[in-house]
């Protein structure tokens, strides 16, 4: 496949400056993006790996005005409201660093994990953590084994600081192929990098396979468990990997306040691990430092705000329900969610679909998986995905 590496600042440059630009590369992706090279090819789409791609919209000049922006898997419904009262109540509290309050919120985040405090490392979002992890990991080169199709926040970045990519494709039922992914591991391999429940595909991997998975291969190589999307299921809890810590296992676990919380723009989130894990991370990195005094406080009322969690997890999964009907209806087969966004699959160029769209004022992202194409679709308010639904049945038509 012929493609072109580059830079995203150059990118994006091209994107502003130029009519045939890329400015669809940051509409449809900056937020799940990192600053490291990406590889286009011949059709300008951002190129994963050989079985993983993402449409990108030719000429896009401007970030289009939409009217249901369902491509970035934000919470329609946050922050909650006592998250908003402790913002507006600190927010005279901006002039100051946080370390005393982040203190409080990190001993507050351990309680709810069944941690100590020093199992805890803050980041301004799970992405942040996510990169540092990387920066620190594949510095001097290795490998990350990890799905194909995965979030690829790690990923890119690990390529970046020198270290490669072994992705090992989804099983037919869209799980991790857990058996697959430990035979990848070799010498080279610094870290098994596992999102749960994965995105871009909205699945999840079976709790019980997964937790035997870490505790098995964590004692040869760190593992890193993704689980931003984990509280979308009525018992998240129950699919945790949390609890391999307190057996001293070398995993980490990521969680963020952006998904179920409503605070993807207050940017708070942290990892569980290891005490020596998380120092080795924090002599090259400060944590918590890109974190706000009021995001703090927002942090400390979100977790506070149990039924704005239940909301938020009833009124999403009544939107995917409203969905699986209206495809349904359609006769378009769907992948059941586990998540906040869900995919399925389109007969028609990615580009053209991805351009139709956002002419009816709906923005979704579109991908290429195993040489098929595929719609990931956030789940917006009912009126929202009303609208999605809509525009859908007059693209399609």
């Amino acid at each position: 496949m012929e493609s072109t590496k580059i830079n995203r600042r150059d990118w994006l440059k091209r994107g502003l400056l130029t009519a045939g630009g890329m400015m669809a590369a940051p509409y449809a992706s900056f937020a799940e993006s990192t600053a490291a090279p990406v590889m286009l090819d011949v059709q300008g789409n951002a190129v994963y790996s050989p079985f993983f791609k993402e449409y990108l919209i030719d000429g896009l000049r401007e970030f289009p005005v939409l009217a249901a922006k369902l491509n970035a898997n934000e919470n329609p419904y946050g922050p909650s409201p006592m998250a908003l009262k402790a913002l507006k109540n600190s927010a005279s509290g901006g002039n100051r660093y946080a370390w005393k309050e982040l203190f409080e919120l990190v001993d507050k985040i351990a309680d709810f994990e069944g941690v100590e405090s020093k199992n805890i490392m803050m980041g301004p979002g799970s992405s942040d953590l996510l990169e540092k992890t990387a920066m620190v990991l594949f510095m001097n080169g290795g490998n990350v084994v990890s799905a194909d199709p995965a979030y690829m926040s790690l990923i890119r970045v690990a390529e970046a600081a020198g270290g490669t990519w072994k992705p090992v494709p989804l099983k037919k039922d869209w799980s991790h192929d857990l058996d697959a992914m430990e035979q990848a591991i070799d010498a080279d391999t610094k870290l098994v990098y596992i999102c749960n429940p994965n995105n871009p595909t909205g699945t999840i991997t079976d709790s019980k396979k997964l937790l035997d998975f870490c505790s098995r291969v964590s004692e040869k190589v760190p593992v890193f468990v993704d689980e931003a999307y984990l509280w979308f299921l009525e018992d998240g809890a129950k699919h945790s990997m949390v609890s391999l810590v307190n057996e001293g296992k070398d995993v980490i676990i990521a969680r963020t306040f952006s998904k179920i919380h409503g605070m993807a723009g207050l940017r708070v989130g942290y990892a569980v691990a290891q005490e020596t894990t998380l120092d080795k991370l924090q002599k090259i990195t400060r944590a918590g430092m890109g974190i706000s005094y009021p995001s703090v406080f927002a942090a400390i009322g979100a977790m506070d705000d149990t039924d704005f969690l239940e909301s938020s997890r009833t009124k999403n999964a009544a939107c995917r329900e409203y969905v699986y009907q209206e495809l349904t209806k359609m006769g378009i087969p769907y992948v059941p969610s586990a998540t906040s966004f869900m995919i399925f699959p389109i007969e028609m160029e990615g580009k053209d679909f991805l351009q139709k769209m956002t002419d009816q004022k709906v923005g979704v992202r579109a991908f290429e998986f195993m040489g098929k194409k595929w719609c990931r679709v956030s789940m917006g308010t009912m009126d929202e995905m009303k609208l999605f639904t809509a525009a859908l049945s007059k693209v399609l038509a």
